[in-house]
C-alpha cells in the first residue's frame, strides 16, 4: 500500500504523439463535443417543455439524452484540453473519479432495455399500454438503471485503489480505464482482470442479447400491423437497433476477451465514449417526425 501512495499522478500518452495530429484532433473532438452537448440537451429541453412528448417513449429518450451528455462529459473535456498540453497528466484521485463516473453514466445505455420493452408493449399489447407503462413503471426503470449502474461502477475504483503501482506511471490511453491501469500494477492482477471480464463483459453480452431478442419479437409481430403502422414501428426500432449496435459491439470487443490491452482499444473507446453519444440525438431526431415537429414548434416559439 505504501507503494501505491507514492503514485500521485499518471501520465497519459493520448491518441497520438504528433503535434500536428494533436491540433487536428483538438478541432475535430471539440466540434464533436459541442454537437454532442447541444444535440442531447436540445432533446432534453424539447421533451421537458413539449406537451405532445409526454409519453413514456419520450421520457426514456429524454433521460437517455441527459445521461449521454453526462457520459460524454466524463472524459471528452479533459482529453480535448490534453491535446493542447505538452504534459498530459491526471492525478490518482481524478483518475479514480473518471473511472467511476465513466462506468456509472455508461450504464445508462442499459435504459435501452426499458425502451425496447416500451416499444414491445406499444406494438404487441397496444390496448394495455397505458396500464402497463404507468408513471410508477416509468420512474422505477430509470431508477433501477441508476442503482445498478452505481453498484457496477463503484466496484472498479475499489479494485484499483489499493493496487501497488511501482513502475513508470504511464498510461497508453487518453483516459483512465481498467485494463490500462491493471497493466501498470506491479502485482498479479489476473483475478481482477477475470472479474472485469465477468462483470463488464457479461453485462454487455446479456443486455445485447436481451435487446436483440426483444427487437426480434417486435419485428416478428409487425405482420399484424397495417402498412402505415409497420413503417412507423420499423423506423422507431431501426433507430434503437442502430444505437444498440454502435455502443455494444465495441464494448463487447473490449471486455469479452482475456484481460489485455490492444492498440485498437483507444480507437474503440473513442467510438463508444465520444462518437456514439454524438450520433444518438442525430439518429433519434432524423428518424422521428414528432421530435422534429416539436423542436420546430419550440424554436418558432422562442423566436417570437
Amino acid at each position: 500500500m505504501e507503494q501505491r501512495r507514492n503514485v500521485t499522478e499518471f501520465v497519459l500518452l493520448g491518441l497520438t504523439r504528433s503535434p500536428q495530429g494533436q491540433k487536428i484532433l483538438f478541432v475535430v473532438f471539440l466540434l464533436m463535443y459541442i454537437v454532442t452537448m447541444v444535440g442531447n440537451l436540445l432533446i432534453v429541453v424539447t421533451v421537458v417543455v413539449s406537451p405532445t412528448l409526454g409519453s413514456p417513449r419520450y421520457f426514456f429518450l429524454g433521460y437517455l439524452s441527459f445521461m449521454d451528455a453526462l457520459y460524454s462529459a466524463t472524459v471528452t473535456p479533459s482529453m480535448i484540453v490534453d491535446l493542447l498540453c505538452e504534459n498530459k497528466t491526471i492525478s490518482f484521485q481524478d483518475c479514480m473519479i473518471q473511472l467511476f463516473t465513466g462506468h456509472l453514466f455508461g450504464c445508462a445505455i442499459c435504459l435501452l432495455v426499458a425502451m425496447a420493452y416500451d416499444r414491445y408493449v406499444a406494438i404487441c399489447k397496444p390496448l394495455h399500454y397505458s396500464a402497463i407503462m404507468n408513471k410508477q413503471v416509468c420512474v422505477r426503470l430509470p431508477l433501477l438503471t441508476c442503482v445498478g449502474g452505481f453498484l457496477h461502477a463503484v466496484a472498479h475504483p475499489l479494485f484499483v485503489y489499493n493496487l501497488p503501482f511501482c513502475g513508470p506511471s504511464v498510461i497508453d490511453h487518453f483516459g483512465c480505464d481498467m485494463y490500462p491501469l491493471l497493466k501498470l500494477a506491479c502485482s498479479d492482477t489476473y483475478i481482477i482482470g477475470l472479474t472485469v471480464v465477468a462483470s463488464d463483459g457479461a453485462m454487455c453480452m446479456v443486455f445485447f442479447m436481451l435487446l436483440l431478442i426483444s427487437y426480434g419479437v417486435i419485428l416478428h409481430s409487425l405482420k399484424n400491423l397495417s402498412q402505415e403502422g409497420r413503417c412507423k414501428a420499423l423506423s422507431t426500432c431501426g433507430s434503437h437497433i442502430t444505437v444498440v449496435v454502435l455502443f455494444f459491439v465495441p464494448c463487447i470487443f473490449m471486455y469479452v476477451r482475456p484481460p489485455s490491452t490492444l492498440p485498437i482499444d483507444k480507437s474503440l473507446t473513442v467510438f463508444y465514449t465520444i462518437i456514439t453519444p454524438m450520433l444518438n440525438p442525430l439518429i433519434y431526431t432524423l428518424r422521428n417526425g414528432e421530435i422534429k415537429h416539436a423542436m420546430k414548434k419550440l424554436w418558432t416559439r422562442k423566436r417570437k
